[in-house]
């Protein structure tokens, strides 16, 4: 949940990039890290181990106004993609204000897509927090591979609360800006809503 910064007059978002592995979490928010401005961001951090990774970044951005007079500022959080990770991919999880569930396009991954958003759900009700009210937004990624699977079919089988979904290809941009301004919307409407 947001936590209130009252000496800095700011409230605290926290987006986590939720998804099987090496479907472009991280893509997503190196892109997005490298073509935010430096005055508008924090450093990013990567927790690493032997055999996992997770990336860290604040940022603050211009335009989405306030909420009774106090700044929005994004925390943004990858989980690591391989389910046998549970135990980090819940800690990370714990307080999210908002998801990206980035599914990787390709046919031979739609299993892996299956069982990483069934975990996104048990993960989310440990946490007391609900998966059909909490804002999430859907990116379809890796559209630029050949074997892909029609958005139609993916839709229906991962979408099925019908939120906002955006096709992509993190490692050109396409699509990541555009789900993390929804994300963001959906976040600063829940919050609107609950104060």
């Amino acid at each position: 949940m947001s936590f209130i910064n009252y000496s800095e007059k700011e409230i605290n978002c926290k987006i986590v990039y939720y998804g099987p592995g090496l479907c472009g979490k991280t893509t997503n928010l190196n892109y997005i890290y490298k073509r935010t401005a430096p005055e508008n961001k924090g450093k990013m951090i990567s927790l690493a181990t032997e055999t996992e990774r997770t990336l860290f970044f604040d940022f603050l951005p211009l335009s989405l106004g306030t909420i009774n007079g106090f700044r929005i500022r994004f925390h943004l959080y990858t989980v690591p993609g391989q389910v046998f990770y549970d135990a980090s991919r819940k800690l990370i999880l714990r307080g999210a204000d908002g998801v990206v569930f980035v599914a990787d396009s390709q046919v031979e991954r739609m299993e892996a897509n299956i069982e990483s958003s069934e975990n996104l759900r048990k993960n989310l009700i440990e946490h007391h927090l609900d998966f059909d009210t909490i804002p999430l937004a859907i990116q379809y990624n890796k559209r630029d591979l050949a074997d892909i699977m029609p958005i139609e079919e993916m839709n229906e089988v991962l979408n099925i609360r019908r939120v906002p979904y955006f096709e992509g290809v993190a490692s050109s941009g396409k699509g990541v800006f555009e789900a993390l301004k929804e994300i963001a919307r959906s976040v600063i409407l829940d919050l609107k809503r609950r104060t």
